[in-house]
């Protein structure tokens, strides 16, 4: 019951006349564990530990051999500690210790001592002390890993994936994980102390379709049918309204089989809520409650900065908006109708502004490059870059120059960028009057991105500053399919319209004007969270379907289940779905999702380090009642 990695044991005594087994450079047997009991993690141990009797246990970070002195750095998830192995104080320690490598799991026992002046390490929390060992135990050997969990970063994502036990070894990913169980936890407290009851949803349901594709699990027991997993809990959790548990969540585990990209896994995690007779506002204070619960040790301001979707785009382009960059500024009244003219300007379409902090001046060359991207990210859209800077040198325009600038609140190194319409631009794109807003709130962030260096808004400084959250409200109801031709619910078919929307009659005479009571929290760009006040009267719900071409018999096959709860007394109800996942990944500093999730897929949708998904055995595939058919 033992292993032989290398050097022979041979007899020899301590200082006492005591018979000891000390290595030599031929096999090493690994030992057992035996009664011994850890008293401290490794990176708990401080100054004030001084000569205190430890034993500690993980892994061999670093080994550094001078000899008669041997140096481990021993490694867990709260820190390291370096360890001495002195061949005159424990010969057979520090013989094991030659054998030693990265990654072997050791138990080591030994007194805690000050390091000497000078030799402290002011970069490890435990860098005041060392531990001088009296006894070494070698618990498991390891292979020569393909990358070290002692580097800070490692360039090879597929490689980080595929050993990824490897990779969550490494300091930052386990402060992230860390991160991730603190913020939950702390989320949890606070709804259950807000009266929430925390309550499990099926995995295993009915596929309605949501926005996404579903990912489907064959019934083995009803051939030719099937589950599906959630997309998110929002059937159930309104049924849990009508079954009058007035306040639930759950971090709930969500599935989707979509385009994977930085900020998007097939599998997900969500902090989901609900609750009973509240108001948009009633929804918004629990949610900013419990990010500011989770958000330790930074104070949030709150309430948030709110703002309806028309307002977000007509000021930053966009549904998500990142407030750490100035807002795009409107100044089509300030270029005239006879300016218009004279510029080759549209003259009904906006003209936008705004600009890039901190930029500096930029060579002829660099600001030809800028513009020729520019021009070229519009392609044949109409829409055009306006130097300003060529204006000034003009002396009729040089007042609209000045205008602008002023407007815009213009500093010194400020980067200026205007937009205006061409000749000819069409009005509308894709039945949508705002696309000139977000063609150009694009630009706005493809340009913060590029110049983050310079503006420096990005960079995280651990303040209240670095987080600006807000809430869009008033989405619209519906969006225009081109290719069908057709308007689509936005949001999911329970979101409830607008009291007014629905009695102006415009669910059917113009859907394009109809607003949802719906709202996103967004944090830096980033939207961590869905949600809307919900339809909870089954005539209501009804019409919506209808709305939506969907006829009555459709209806009730696809959603039958729901529509006949909703006729046993359901009460007005709303709630939200946030992403743990990007909350997590926001709050480490990471910039993608699998930084902070366990085990994620690939942007292929594959787990590499399990080598999923596989096909499998035709047994299976019989029991299924399944058969594979490849596509033509």
């Amino acid at each position: 019951m033992w292993r032989r990695v290398r050097f022979p044991l041979l007899q020899g005594w301590d200082s006492a006349g005591v018979a000891q087994s000390h290595y030599n450079r031929s096999i090493v047997t690994l030992d057992f564990l035996g009664n011994l009991q850890r008293t401290q993690m490794c990176g708990e141990l401080r100054a004030t530990n001084d000569g205190d009797q430890v034993v500690l246990m993980g892994w061999v970070n670093r080994r550094r051999d001078h000899g008669n002195l041997i140096f481990l750095d021993l490694r867990d998830r709260s820190g390291i500690t370096q360890i001495v192995l002195d061949k005159e104080h424990a010969p057979l320690a520090h013989g094991k210790a030659e054998a030693a490598r990265s990654e072997f799991v050791v138990a080591v026992k030994g007194k805690v001592r000050r390091r000497g002046a000078g030799l402290e390490n002011p970069n490890m929390a435990t860098g005041a002390i060392e531990v001088v060992a009296s006894e070494l135990l070698l618990l498991n050997e390891a292979k020569t890993p393909p990358f070290s969990p002692a580097e800070d970063a490692i360039a090879n994502e597929e490689v980080r994936l595929k050993y990824r036990y490897l990779d969550l070894r490494r300091t930052q990913m386990q402060h992230n994980f860390a991160l991730r169980s603190k913020v939950a936890m702390a989320i949890r407290n606070y709804l259950v102390d807000e009266g929430f009851l925390e309550i499990e949803t099926p995995f295993m349901t009915r596929s309605t379709p949501e926005g996404a594709r579903d990912y489907l699990v064959p019934s083995r027991v009803h051939a030719g049918h099937f589950y599906a997993l959630p997309q998110s809990p929002q059937i159930f959790k309104q049924i849990l309204m009508i079954s009058g548990f007035d306040k639930y969540f759950q971090v709930a585990r969500c599935f989707r089989d979509e385009d994977l990209r930085a900020d998007r896994q097939p599998e997900f995690t969500q902090i989901d809520l609900e609750m009973t007779f509240p108001k948009q506002e009633t929804v918004f204070r629990v949610v900013e409650g419990f990010l500011k619960a989770a958000f330790a040790g930074v104070t949030l301001e709150a309430p948030f900065v709110q703002m309806t979707y028309d307002q977000a785009i007509t000021r930053y382009g966009i549904d998500k908006p990142d407030m750490r960059l100035p807002a795009m500024v409107e100044l089509t009244e300030v270029v005239s109708a006879e300016l218009r003219e004279q510029l080759k300007v549209e003259q009904e379409l906006p003209v936008l502004g705004f600009v890039i902090p901190g930029v500096g001046a930029l060579s002829g060359t660099q600001k030809r490059g800028l513009v020729d991207e520019i021009r070229t990210g519009f392609g044949d859209s109409g829409l055009d870059f306006l130097d300003v800077a060529r204006l000034k040198t003009n002396a009729a325009f040089a007042p609209l120059a000045e205008t602008i600038e002023a407007k815009l609140g213009t500093a010194a190194d400020d980067l200026v960028i205007v937009i205006t319409p061409k000749l000819g631009t069409p009005a509308k794109w894709n039945h949508d009057p705002q696309w000139i807003y977000k063609r150009v709130g694009a630009l706005r962030l493809q340009l913060g991105q590029k110049f983050a260096d310079k503006h420096g808004r990005f960079q995280q400084t651990g303040t209240a500053a670095d987080f600006k959250f807000l809430w869009v409200t008033d989405f619209p109801m519906y969006e225009w399919d081109e290719e069908a031709k057709v308007w689509n619910a936005a949001h999911h078919p329970f979101t409830s319209p607008h009291e007014e929307d629905i009695k102006a009659g415009r669910l059917t005479s113009d859907k394009g004007a109809v607003r949802a009571l719906a709202y996103d929290v967004v944090l830096n760009g980033t939207e961590l969270g869905s949600g809307s006040i919900r339809i909870h009267r089954q005539d209501v719900q009804a019409e919506i379907f209808r709305s939506l071409g969907m006829t009555d018999e459709e209806a009730k096959e696809r959603f039958g289940f729901f529509l006949e709860a909703l006729e046993y007394g359901t009460p007005p109800h709303g709630g939200i779905a946030l992403g743990l996942d990007r909350i997590v990944m926001i709050l480490a500093g990471a910039t993608s999702l699998r930084e902070v999730i366990a085990f994620p897929k690939t942007a292929k949708a594959i787990d590499l380090m399990v080598d999923a998904p596989t096909p499998v055995s035709e047994q299976q595939m019989k029991e299924l009642s399944l058969k594979t058919v490849v596509r033509s």
